[in-house]
């Protein structure tokens, strides 16, 4: 069982590794076909950490 708080930090951490691979070598997903396209994982890091924050405590 993970610890309280420890999916939204390993979500965190997943997306940001995510977003330095991005600004290395673009991973060719449509819509992150350039460099600069990077900040549009953040904006699906910051809905899916409020989803994770949300359903944990959101009874």
């Amino acid at each position: 069982m993970l610890v309280k708080g420890a999916m939204s930090k390993l979500l965190a951490l997943v997306i940001l590794g995510l977003m330095a691979v991005q600004l290395i070598r673009p991973l060719g997903l449509p819509g992150l076909r350039r460099r600069r396209d990077f900040w549009k994982l953040a904006v699906v890091a910051l809905a899916a950490i409020s989803a994770t924050v949300l359903l944990s405590h959101g009874r």
